[in-house]
């Protein structure tokens, strides 16, 4: 049986050390999953590390671990960022659950001008409140020890100046000509990959993009849903740098 993951706050553990869960996590261990004294779990900080071991003691909103193992994720030279314009229904979970499964580094909610989504400014907050909890609920599913970062939503402008700081952008778009695969990726620095809404790029968009140095790339012979095509996207990238390797 895969052995349960759980996020807390972790200060320089060691072996032989006990940790605390408790609040939200230490309720959900306790009342929801019911786990048991005995049992071993993973308790991860989010930012790459966790700790291993068996439960010592349960209450009604917490238990205690005994850490028998300290685990770190090794370093990766490149970060993924995935900019994903605001899709409807259940597809922007879907997308952000996905991406976290697959290890991407930093999600961007972006509001596209084609978005039939719109995050109005009292929506942003809950919004990102959603995104945040999915993205955390999918890192404990996957037993991930990094949980991604939501940022606040940028704006077309905003990621045409972002566009400048990484090492490369690429726009997923059905009418590009050259196929991700085929391009020279870099081995170290952030690589972002931009994803449109259901009805597409807008004209004005992909030029900005193309001319502050992204470049509009195909990743399938079909036109995948938004939800999907950063997903494919990622999994690309990362089978690529596994090849290189």
């Amino acid at each position: 049986m895969t052995e349960p993951l759980f996020l807390a706050l972790l200060d320089a553990p060691e072996p032989g050390q006990v940790v605390t869960l408790s609040g939200d996590e230490g309720r959900h261990a306790a009342a929801v999953k019911r786990i048991r004294v005995g049992e071993t779990v993973l308790i991860s900080d989010g930012n790459g590390m966790a700790v291993r071991g068996p439960v010592l003691t349960v209450e009604k909103n917490e238990l205690t671990v005994r850490v028998e193992e300290v685990r770190r994720d090794s370093p990766r030279p490149v970060k993924y960022i995935a900019v994903q314009a605001l899709p409807k229904g259940d597809r922007a979970e879907q997308a952000v659950e996905m991406l976290t499964e697959l290890g991407v580094d930093e999600i961007v909610p972006w509001q596209a001008e084609r978005s039939v989504v719109r995050w109005a400014a009292d929506r942003v907050e809950r919004g990102l409140t959603r995104w945040r909890a999915t993205a955390r609920e999918a890192a404990k599913q996957s037993r991930r020890f990094r949980v991604p970062t939501v940022s606040v939503p940028m704006t077309t402008g905003e990621l045409v100046q972002r566009i400048a700081q990484t090492d490369l952008t690429l726009v997923l778009h059905e009418s590009a000509v050259v196929r991700l695969g085929a391009l020279d990726l870099p081995t170290a620095g952030e690589i972002m990959f931009v994803v449109g809404p259901e009805g597409g790029l807008a004209e004005a968009e992909l030029a900005a993009f193309t001319a502050a140095g992204a470049k509009a790339v195909l990743v399938a012979d079909a036109v995948l849903r938004t939800g999907t095509a950063g997903v494919v996207a990622l999994a690309q990238l990362q089978a690529l740098a596994a090849r290189d390797d």
